[in-house]
């Protein structure tokens, strides 16, 4: 029986298409626009980095044409770092009140980057 991996509780600082900075690994100092991110495993999807080759079969009803295929594999979110608006170097992120509305932004430049939309629900 497979061990079950313990969910990941630390801060998610990155969304879905953020640009980022690769920290570890061996797409270091690569960057790119984040496709998925999967909270519960600490993981996230970045367009262009950690490539893996699959072989696929051909599925005509799906229009797939079938080979070897290559696609983008998750990587841990500790690998990754919000990439700076304005200098373009990796930055932590922070929250802060703009005209009544949450935004996040750049420590390194305190250039904002998006508005922090609240969570609804239970």
């Amino acid at each position: 029986m497979k061990k079950k991996q313990p969910e990941y509780t630390g801060k998610n600082r990155v969304r879905k298409g953020d640009d980022v900075v690769i920290l570890a690994g061996k797409d270091r100092g690569a960057h790119g626009k984040v496709l998925r991110v999967v909270p519960a495993k600490g993981r996230v999807v970045v367009e262009g980095v950690n490539l893996i080759k699959r072989a696929t079969r051909p599925n005509p009803q799906k229009n797939i044409k079938g080979g070897i295929v290559e696609k983008e594999a998750a990587i841990a979110i500790s690998n990754v770092m919000l990439r700076d608006p304005e200098t373009g170097k990796p930055t932590r992120v922070g929250v802060r009140v703009e005209g009544g509305e949450r935004v996040r932004y750049a420590l390194r430049s305190k250039a904002t980057i998006s508005s922090v939309a609240r969570k609804t629900g239970a």
